[in-house]
């Protein structure tokens, strides 16, 4: 969003050819037009790409389940928040590449752009979710949660764990707090997965604390 909507609001000036008055000039007149819209397109790939490749690596990650002392698929309640997301997201990404498009043809190539990862955005999901790929697991250095998000949490430099009902939260030194959603984690498997986290640290140096309300 943060490169989409300038480029919106760019093909909307040039698409209507209104007038920039601190330029003095209308906006059809804006020297290099399609590389300006060229350069947003590529900026608009390098941030999605980044998004992209984090997510797929941790959903390839996650399912090395013979890496993980415990590894288990995401809760019910958190897969269909996911597809709500998802599909949400995709939309609005098609709908962008659709609107570029439609207000001003120089804008081909971030249309081009939004268009692709709207598309990847549902293979995602579509694979995550029939493949069973959206998962939660512990290793011997890490807990990983892989689903439309990536969550890493490291037990190294780890001071304290606090398990509370909306989150569970990793406090490291400096006050650095990583946390993600207990939502990601079936009833079924709480105790299972507490007990994981038990084992794989120093409880002489790591506080454990557990709010039950």
């Amino acid at each position: 969003m943060l490169v989409s909507l300038p480029t919106f609001l760019l093909a909307i000036f040039v698409g209507f050819d209104l007038p920039i008055e601190s330029l003095r000039m209308q906006a059809s007149e804006i020297p290099n037009l399609p590389i300006i819209f060229l350069v947003l397109a590529a900026i608009l790939c390098v941030l999605s790409l980044r998004r992209t490749l984090r997510r797929w690596s941790g959903l390839y990650l996650v399912n090395q389940r013979s890496k993980y002392v415990f590894n288990a698929e995401i809760k019910l309640e958190r897969k269909k928040r996911v597809v709500v997301y998802t599909v949400l997201e995709s939309v609005i990404l098609a709908y962008l590449g659709y609107a570029y498009t439609a207000i001003t043809p120089l804008a081909i190539a971030p249309s081009i752009v939004m268009y692709v990862f709207s598309l990847e955005g549902m293979i995602f999901l579509v694979y995550g979710l029939l493949g069973k790929k959206f998962r939660i697991g512990i290793t011997t250095k890490a807990v990983l949660v892989a689903d439309r998000e990536v969550f890493v949490m490291y037990f190294s430099g780890l001071n304290e764990i606090c398990i509370s009902q909306q989150s569970v939260y990793f406090t490291y030194a400096g006050n650095l707090q990583l946390n993600f959603p207990t939502e990601c984690l079936d009833s079924g498997n709480k105790i299972e997965f507490f007990e994981n986290i038990k084992s794989q640290i120093d409880q002489d140096r790591v506080l454990l604390r557990i709010y039950e309300g």
